[in-house]
C-alpha cells in the first residue's frame, strides 16, 4: 500500500538566505526519499515566509524546491499545495508551472478508508479576531490590486519585513503546548466532529508537532514545522508523525 505524506511551514526565505538555503536542500532531500512510495503529497501551507506574484514578476529563489516539485508532478504523483497565511498571495504561477493542485480552504478526503479534514489552520477556532479581519482584507481583490501597484523591489521588501516581524512575534508562544483543552485547532476539530465524524484532522500553522485525541473520536494532528522540528506525517493504515534527519519520534499530547 502506497503512503500519503503531509508537511507544512517550511517558511523558506527566513530568517536569512543562508539558513533558508540549508533548509530548502533538506526539504528537497526528503521529497526525493519519499517520492517513490508516495501516492499523494500534501504540503499544508506557509511554504514561503512571503510570496507575492506580480503579473510578470515573482520573488527570487527557491528553484531547488520548485524544480523538485515539478519533477514529482511530471512523474505522475499528485501534490496538494495549501495556501497559508504567509504565502496567501499565490495566484496562477505555482499551479501552472509546477503542476500542483492549490487549496485555499480546508478540504475533506477519504484515504485508504479513513476520513481526513486537512487545512493550514490560520483563522480557524476561537479568538484571534484581529487576524481574521486582516486575512479578509489581504484576500480582497482591491488590496491585492493596490499592493501590485508598488514596485517589486519595495513591495517585496516591505512584505518580507512584515512577515518576519509577525513570525518572530509568535515564535515563543509557538513553543508552548497549551493543553488538549486549550489548543485552538483542537477546539475547532472538536466542534466540527460534533456534526461530522472524521478520523484525522491535519493542520499546520501552529509550528508545534502534536497528536490530540478528540472528544468525539478521531485525532487532531499538527504537523509542526521545518524551522525547529523538521517533522512530517505519513499515512498508510495509521498516521505517524516523525522528525526527518533526527532521531525518529512519534509525537503526541502525552510527550
Amino acid at each position: 500500500m502506497k503512503k500519503y505524506f503531509f508537511a507544512s511551514d517550511f517558511h523558506l526565505g527566513a530568517p536569512s538566505y543562508e539558513e533558508s538555503l540549508i533548509r530548502e536542500k533538506r526539504i528537497v532531500q526528503w521529497l526525493e526519499e519519499i517520492r517513490h512510495e508516495a501516492e499523494e503529497i500534501f504540503i499544508v501551507g506557509d511554504v514561503f515566509d512571503f510570496w507575492f506574484e506580480y503579473k510578470t514578476v515573482i520573488p527570487r529563489g527557491f528553484v531547488r524546491l520548485l524544480g523538485k516539485l515539478a519533477e514529482i508532478t511530471d512523474s505522475g504523483t499528485k501534490i496538494h499545495w495549501f495556501i497559508g497565511n504567509h504565502d496567501m498571495w499565490i495566484f496562477d504561477y505555482i499551479p501552472k508551472e509546477i503542476g500542483v493542485e492549490i487549496h485555499r480552504e480546508p478540504i475533506t478526503r477519504e484515504l485508504n478508508g479513513k476520513k481526513f479534514y486537512i487545512g493550514h489552520g490560520d483563522g480557524l477556532g476561537p479568538g484571534d479576531h484581529g487576524y481574521k479581519l486582516l486575512k479578509n482584507i489581504f484576500r480582497s481583490k482591491l488590496c491585492q490590486w493596490i499592493f501590485a501597484r508598488l514596485h517589486p523591489n519595495f513591495g517585496i521588501w516591505l512584505a518580507n519585513s512584515s512577515s518576519k516581524y509577525s513570525r518572530k512575534k509568535g515564535a515563543e508562544s509557538d513553543k508552548v503546548f497549551l493543553g488538549a483543552e486549550n489548543e485552538w485547532l483542537a477546539i475547532y476539530s472538536n466542534e466540527i466532529s460534533q456534526t461530522e465524524q472524521f478520523d484525522y484532522f491535519i493542520f499546520g500553522h501552529r509550528h508545534l508537532p502534536m497528536i490530540i485525541d478528540l472528544k468525539n473520536g478521531g485525532k487532531y494532528i499538527n504537523l509542526g514545522d521545518w524551522i525547529s522540528h523538521f517533522t512530517y506525517a505519513s499515512y498508510d493504515d495509521d498516521v505517524v508523525l516523525q522528525g526527518y534527519g533526527t532521531q525518529t519520534k512519534i509525537y503526541s499530547n502525552k510527550q
